[in-house]
């Protein structure tokens, strides 16, 4: 069957040219290939001698002797030297060696002639080195080289990869991708091949994953594509040259997974213990972990030591309750638990946020809580979860709880640096979580130090109708020193404190405590508002020194350089309300003024001079002394009420006033009202409320007369409390009631001055008042047996429930208080015969 042969042959290589000699040794038949040769044209050559055309000048005896004697039949094949005709070559024309192979010929008449056939030595020589760099390239290369044919089968391969595969390159042909990768890179590869085939465009540095026979660790090689053509342009199939780079693979990913690290725990660092409070640190650890490091991933933490002080029993072994307080994930249908830390026949899923539960004592969670070293639990087969790593939080050498990190399938198993990664993440996360648990135990004992110096309830007071409230700051924040009091002074009277001690923490809850309890002494000493600050500011200098309050303020005259982290400074406003006369005087340190709404009145804001905070020093406190109207409104606040960030103080006290102003309601619907109104941000500070609705002593609950300086001023004064406690119904205190005036009036007249005035004031308890113009203080002693006097204080102690002495500003007054019959203060009791006996 003939064939042309297709372009791109050897023959296309190789250039064979044929021309054939006559008898007479000239030229009679010139190929075309002869002519691509020698540059020379049939007609210019045939019927000529070849030796004289082509041959130079000094070689031509020897060739007429060589044509000679193949026309006599002798085979003859060497390299001749030829020169190229000036018209071909050009002007200087071109010298060449050829090969040719001079085979004899006979024709049918029996003329002896010759074929010659001729051969470019250069053409030759360049197929030679052509060939010598293919076999160095398959047989030597360090690479795996492969040439696969216009069908994309391999064609040839050489040793390494064979070395690689198995087998020897010969075995390789005919192969297909498809026999070495799995499908999926199969495919990729295939396409990539025909691509390249099909455009001649080379592609570089393909990736490639797969495996080699017998060995399941993954390879990654790298390959270059790129077509290979015949010697005419013609393409006959790609060559690929692929390399190795599993190692370098693997150094860019420990590199890549060095860098996620830092990358990951320098998020934590900046992300993880931002707040004091234990969830939210919880779910601050697992926003860097998921899904960063992981596809989900749980955190559980003792549940005594999120409500106790000390580690409670089965913290070392494991065994203790658990509470979870954190699950994150980046899978929908991931379970809440590892797999491998349930007890048999246990669901994952059992574990919710919030649950409390047991890890069992054979699981591996367990195993890490007992030893304190993080565990890898491998998954089971046929779950979504295929690793875990269970790290114990360890913070101070004490373990708070158990972090669960997982990844799920499709994701690379946790190697020795994730574990070392998880250990850090739990351990920064721990401390933290630590620190928030002994915050907030802090924080709680503070909180009740805090509300236990605070009147408990709503306090009552004559002739006011309270309402109070106070709400501390949320647990992200650290307690204030807010307080308020209400205090009963002699007389019915009532004296309304608030204050805020500036700063916050333990420290301004024991300052507020001891500021609280200095304003509760200097009350019962009935001073007059503006001596209660005036000492309270000196009790404030001293509170930042052990040496106390006077040597801190003849220090602070001396030296300017003192530490003012040490320094205590509080405002606080004081008020004291009689409500026989309804006037209230104010006395303020640097406080908020006091709001006050009349009936039918816009809210006021009071003009109180503000004065200086209390622990600066320096400067006097003046007093302002208001009458309020029957039905007034009297609201004492903190600045956590009006001011805050985002609430300037100004637009604070004027949407306060709004808030009180409208119809009459009661007054805890006035405070819960003003507080639902007002944008208060609560959380920000402490918040302290005290309202106080007016209402003046009536007057027929009040007796008051004025005696003359005389003797007969004493029987007078029985005569007089006598009727004014049976017009009030109260016989069974008029004996008790004409003994102590009696004495007190009598002591007026001995030992005080000027005009004599009694007073009975009738509210929750009865109050005798004695006023005289003297200075001198009553003062209770024990009688000596022969003495005939000074046991009348001795009886008003005794037969009343409380006694005591105030200045005026025109003398002193002596004051004794009486429990009435139905009421359920404490009263006096029966005096025994001992008791009458001890006064002698």
């Amino acid at each position: 069957m003939w064939q042309s042969s297709p372009p791109g042959s050897i023959y296309d290589y190789i250039k064979i040219a044929s021309f054939s000699l006559g008898a007479d040794g000239r030229v009679e038949q010139w190929s075309r290939r002869a002519e691509e040769l020698f540059g020379v044209l049939a007609r210019e050559v045939v019927e000529r001698d070849p030796v004289e055309v082509f041959m130079p000048e000094e070689y031509r005896g020897r060739g007429h002797r060589e044509v000679a004697e193949i026309l006599d039949g002798k085979e003859w094949t060497g390299l001749v030297p030829f020169r190229m005709p000036e018209a071909a070559a050009g002007t200087n024309g071109a010298e060449g060696v050829a090969e040719i192979y001079v085979m004899p010929s006979e024709t049918q008449a029996g003329e002896r002639g010759a074929l010659c056939l001729v051969v470019d030595v250069r053409a030759l020589r360049r197929i030679e080195t052509d060939l010598a760099a293919s076999q160095a390239i398959f047989g030597q290369s360090p690479f795996g080289f492969l040439l696969f044919g216009t069908d994309l089968t391999v064609q040839r391969t050489n040793r390494r990869f064979a070395e690689v595969f198995g087998g020897d390159a010969d075995a390789h042909r005919g192969r297909t991708v498809h026999d070495y990768l799995a499908a999926p890179e199969a495919e990729r590869v295939s396409a990539a091949l025909r691509r390249v085939l099909d455009t001649g465009d080379a592609m570089t540095d393909i990736q490639i994953t797969g495996t080699e026979p017998g060995s399941a660790e993954r390879r990654h090689w790298s390959v270059n594509l790129y077509r290979v053509h015949s010697g005419s342009g013609r393409p006959v199939g790609v060559a690929g040259l692929a390399t190795d780079v599993t190692r370098r693979h693997r150094a860019a990913r420990e590199a890549a997974d060095a860098r996620r690290n830092l990358a990951l725990l320098n998020e934590a660092g900046a992300r993880i213990g931002n707040s004091l409070d234990l969830e939210t640190t919880a779910r601050e650890l697992l926003g860097v972990a998921v899904p960063g490091f992981c596809d989900l991933a749980s955190v559980d933490l003792y549940q005594g030591l999120l409500t106790g002080d000390e580690a409670p029993p089965g913290v070392t072994d494991g065994s203790a309750e658990l509470r979870r307080v954190a699950f994150a994930s980046a899978v929908s249908d991931a379970p809440l638990a590892a797999p491998g830390c349930v007890g048999p026949g246990e669901d994952p899923a059992d574990i919710q946020v919030g649950s409390v539960h047991r890890y069992p004592f054979t699981t591996p969670c367990a195993k890490a809580l007992r030893t304190g070293r993080a565990r890898v639990v491998p998954g089971e087969d046929g779950e979504l979860v295929h690793s875990t790593i269970a790290v114990p939080m360890v913070a101070h050498d004490t373990v708070i709880g158990l972090v669960q990190f997982s990844r799920t399938k499709g994701s690379e198993p946790f190697g020795e640096r994730d574990r070392a990664l998880a250990t850090e993440l739990a351990s920064r996360a721990a401390v933290c979580m630590d620190n928030a648990r002994l915050y907030r135990r802090e924080h709680e004992r503070a909180l009740i130090l805090q509300r236990s110096l605070l009147p408990p309830g709503d306090p009552e007071a004559a002739g006011l109708d309270i309402a109070c409230r106070y709400l501390p700051g949320n647990t992200a924040t650290e307690v204030g020193g807010d307080w308020f009091d209400v205090i009963e002074l002699p007389g019915h009277r009532t004296a309304l404190v608030v204050g805020d001690v500036m700063g916050r923490g333990l420290r301004a809850a024991v300052a507020m405590g001891e500021l609280r309890t200095a304003v509760r002494t200097l009350a019962l000493l009935d001073l007059e508002p503006a001596e209660v600050l005036s000492a309270l500011d000196e009790i404030a200098r001293g509170l930042g020194t052990p040496s106390g309050a006077q040597q801190a303020s003849r220090a602070a005259h001396k030296s300017r350089e003192a530490d003012l982290s040490e320094v205590y400074l509080a405002t606080c406003v004081y008020a004291v309300y009689d409500p026989v006369t309804r006037r209230c005087t104010f006395a303020n340190a640097g406080h908020l003024p006091p709001v006050v709404v009349e009936p039918g009145e816009e809210p006021l804001l009071l003009d109180v001079p503000p004065g200086m905070p209390l622990g600066v020093g320096g400067e006097p406190f003046e007093e302002v002394e208001v009458e309020l109207p029957e039905g007034s409104l009297l609201a004492l606040y903190t600045d956590g009420l009006v001011e805050s960030r985002e609430h300037p103080l100004e637009e604070g006290l004027r949407d306060f006033r709004t808030a009180m102003s409208g119809p009459v309601r009661p007054l805890e619907d006035v405070c819960d009202h003003v507080l639902t109104t007002l944008d208060t941000r609560h959380g920000e500070d402490d918040i302290a409320l005290l309202m106080a609705r007016i209402q003046g002593l009536p007057a027929a609950s009040v007796g008051d007369w004025r005696l003359p300086r005389e003797p007969r001023s004493v029987g007078r004064a029985r005569e007089l409390a006598r009727g004014q406690l049976v017009s009030w119904g109260l016989e069974d205190l008029v004996d008790t009631t004409e003994l102590l005036v009696s004495e007190l009036v009598t002591n007026a007249l001995r030992y005080g001055e000027g005009e004599v005035r009694l007073r009975l004031l009738l509210d929750r308890t009865l109050v005798c008042e004695v006023w005289d113009a003297g200075l001198v203080q009553p003062r209770r002693r024990r009688a000596r047996d022969t003495d005939e006097g000074g046991r009348g204080l001795q009886l008003v102690g005794l037969l009343s429930a409380a006694w005591g002495a105030r200045r005026t500003p025109r003398g002193k007054t002596v004051w004794f208080e009486l429990a009435l019959p139905d009421g359920k203060s404490a009263g006096p009791a029966e005096l025994t015969v001992d008791q009458l006996l001890s006064m002698y």
